[in-house]
């Protein structure tokens, strides 16, 4: 075997297992064998594959924990292949490979447009056994295949239909060989996607009578039941997120109406029992849900119910409490709502779209780091980035792409924020991880976006052509634009920035990744790539300063124009902190609430907080109000929402209420409330405390180490304790700064 996970050569030939001739739309899952003879086993590893999604069975054991394997991702470029340390299944004389194909991503419905078949209309099997160094069994046409299994029908986002009477599975057949080629195949190189927390449910009845089993937390996973039941009796779960304003079950926030060519996403379970005792769960479905309705021929309080959490096995690494339960549940939150959308690749939300928006990893990055060990996920997501891109440098929204690729589809890629993320997602696993090889392997995919921004930016709109900078102003092309603001109609938001452009955000971004990318130049040794870089950055700068302020002066009503500058260090000296004093001003103004979207709210509190408004910082952390964090906290959420007003005043519900984008305000509470910074290899422990929490701690398993900061009031005294892996640099609310050594170290104010 290679180093690379491969087998030296491939003896398996792809496999398909459904016949000819089968009806179109939606097909049971298909089951195929083979029995095979072995000699005493020292060592075996099983290499598999498939379109599709697959589950593998060796002499009745599950092989592996990898759930919906393969995972997803754009196969016609890249296909992953699992391999498994199957010695302990193996028997001396016969044994019984079982694998079961689900239609998965390959050929299920994928996006918000619920498309099928994009990969292809076939299932497909490639496995290899090798034991000893020798193959003992491959994927050839001496296998056999079944349609009469128990699984009836699956699809990731319309659910599962599984007839436990037809576990004694008949009706084998031959395979069909097929070529279809070992080029796209690679080595897994990221974690499997698992099973993970389970809650139990609790059966309630709701005010229209139905019966609904609420499980307490909003995740991506599915339900397993319990249940003594007679042969044919029929159980059916319908997962929602929420209950409406009656109290009744909903699936309407998630409903992406017409434009999803299945009619919807009914996420729901069909069961259909064997006689005695039936335990089972979706094996080739997955929902975004808190809440299963039940139908069937069963009451609903004779089962037993459990939600299981899956995703991506990623160790948690951060951990924040805090003397405030609300924002103690906000970090859970935004925990979850990473959970939920973690699954191989990073997504919106776990319902609707389930697409790899490059936007929301840019957003979220920075917290991701901090909250678990997501580098081998986003690595993956990089990997789908770079295949996605097109020849000039355009970096699509979405990777895996999973739109239509219309017209419209087309025209509407490339936004700033959203490509950069191409750049932005590199540079925080490298500043969380110190590891180069992140910036090398995305290096020309990062060259190609600057590339096409050269271009984009080469041409100015006649409104702009007096600005002696316009080489380097970005207001052509398509852009969100600051996404999602509270108070602005998004499609109209859209609409005005195709028409003018969107020169404030997609310039300021424009410098922000030739900033960067100066930076990533010089470490790895380009440096005619870090000059060239360094010199857009300076002309975007002047660019932006011409025509986005008067001479550094910002006048404007929303936040997100103060924000950005002053994150992305477009103001200078004075400038900055007069901005900041007008940001400041603008919050007092609408009542501690921000009006900030998309692109900008992560940063809000780190900069009001940077420049001395630690005050207005926490008051808007603490904002029960909407918009405001503790919003949703106060109204029962457990996941982030999409939108601040996911559930309105009057019940009413709207919109996903698991997307992890808002849910980057937990960074600040690592970075800023306790302050722990780790830069390109420097620690820095600098907290920005506020009476109104009592006391805070933070915990960071960081690749240098176990990173503590935790501080409380007592009195008239304000304490530190700090924990440090490495040499670091502590820098108290006072502005005295202590230079420690690995180790621990106490601290002290007088207030």
């Amino acid at each position: 075997m290679k180093k690379d996970g491969l087998p030296e050569a491939w003896q398996a030939r792809w496999i398909d297992p459904e016949p000819a001739g089968m009806p179109e739309g939606r097909r049971p899952a298909s089951v195929l064998r083979k029995h095979f003879t072995c000699g005493k086993v020292q060592e075996a590893r099983l290499f598999i594959t498939c379109h599709g999604v697959y589950e593998a069975v060796l002499n009745g054991q599950r092989v592996g924990d990898f759930v919906l394997a393969p995972g997803t991702g754009d196969y016609r470029r890249r296909l992953t292949v699992q391999a498994y340390d199957v010695t302990g299944l193996v028997r001396e004389g016969e044994n019984e490979l079982l694998v079961t194909l689900g239609d998965g991503w390959y050929r299920g419905s994928v996006g918000i447009d619920g498309l099928t078949n994009y990969y292809g209309t076939d299932l497909a099997l490639l496995c290899q056994m090798v034991a000893n160094g020798q193959v003992v069994c491959a994927s050839d046409g001496t296998w056999e295949a079944s349609q009469e299994g128990p699984v009836r029908e699956n699809d990731l986002q319309q659910g599962e239909t599984y007839d436990a009477r037809r576990e004694a599975i008949a009706g084998w057949h031959p395979v069909a060989v097929r070529d279809f080629g070992y080029e796209n195949l690679a080595p897994t190189e990221s974690v499997p996607i698992a099973e993970q927390e389970r809650f139990a449910g609790r059966v309630i009845t709701t005010p229209n009578g139905e019966s609904v089993v609420d499980f307490g937390q909003n995740l991506a996973g599915y339900t397993e039941i319990r249940v003594t039941a007679h042969a044919g009796q029929r159980i059916v779960l319908w997962h929602g997120e929420t209950l409406d304003e009656n109290g009744n079950f909903t699936q309407k926030n998630f409903d992406p109406g017409d434009r999803n060519k299945n009619g919807g996403i009914p996420q729901r379970s069909t069961y259909i029992c064997r006689e005695g005792e039936n335990v089972w769960h979706p094996r080739f479905a997955i929902y975004g849900f808190r809440y299963a309705k039940v139908e069937g021929d069963i009451p609903a309080e004779e089962i037993t119910y459990t939600s299981i959490a899956v995703y991506s096995k990623m160790a948690q690494t951060g951990f924040f409490s805090c003397g405030n339960e609300d924002v103690n549940r906000l970090f859970e939150n935004s925990l979850w709502s990473m959970r939920s959308n973690f699954c191989d690749i990073p997504t919106d939300c776990p319902t609707r779209e389930r697409a790899g928006w490059t936007g929301d990893a840019g957003a979220f990055a920075p917290t991701a780091v901090y909250l678990m060990d997501c580098a081998p996920v986003l690595r993956k997501w990089l990997g789908e980035c770079r295949l996605a891109q097109k020849e000039d440098g355009l970096v699509q929204n979405i990777a895996p792409v999973n739109n239509s690729g219309s017209m419209i589809s087309n025209m509407l890629q490339g936004s700033a924020g959203w490509g950069d993320a191409c750049i932005l997602v590199p540079w925080a696993l490298y500043e969380a991880y110190g590891d180069r090889a992140v910036l090398e392997e995305n290096y020309e995919m990062m060259a190609g976006w600057m590339r096409f921004c050269e271009k984009r930016a080469s041409k100015t709109r006649i409104q702009n052509l007096r600005n002696p900078y316009r080489k380097y102003l970005m207001d052509e092309g398509f852009h969100f634009g600051e996404w999602c603001q509270p108070d602005v109609d998004n499609m109209a938001a859209m609409k005005k920035t195709m028409m003018s452009g969107a020169p404030e955000v997609a310039t300021a971004y424009y410098y922000r990744s030739a900033e960067l990318m100066a930076k990533i130049a010089s470490i790895l040794g380009r440096e005619a790539g870090a000059e060239k870089y360094a010199a857009i950055a300076e002309g975007a700068k002047k660019a932006y300063r011409y025509t986005c302020t008067k001479k550094g002066v910002i006048r404007s009503d929303r936040q997100c124009e103060y924000v950005r500058p002053l994150a992305f260090g477009l103001l200078e000296g004075e400038e900055a902190v007069q901005a900041a004093k007008e940001l400041n001003a603008l919050v007092v103004q609408n009542g501690y609430h921000l009006n900030t979207g998309f692109l900008s709210t992560p940063d809000l509190c780190r900069v009001l907080a940077d420049y001395g408004y630690t005050e207005t910082a926490y008051r808007l952390l603490l904002q029960e109000e909407c918009p405001g964090w503790l919003y949703a906290v106060k109204n029962g959420a457990t996941t982030i929402w999409e939108t601040w007003d996911g559930v309105r005043a009057d019940g009413t519900v709207h919109d996903s209420l698991n997307h992890y984008s808002y849910g980057a305000v937990t960074g600040w509470l690592f970075g800023g409330v306790c302050g722990i910074r780790l830069r390109e290899g420097r620690l820095t422990i600098a907290p920005k405390p506020h009476p109104s929490l009592g006391h805070a701690r933070a915990e960071w398993h960081s690749p240098a180490g176990t990173i503590v900061s935790s501080w409380k009031y007592e009195g008239e005294r304000w304490m530190l304790d700090v924990q440090v892996p490495m040499p670091a640099t502590v820098v108290l609310p006072d502005g005295e700064s202590h230079p420690i050594p690995e180790g621990e170290a106490h601290y002290e104010i007088l207030l």
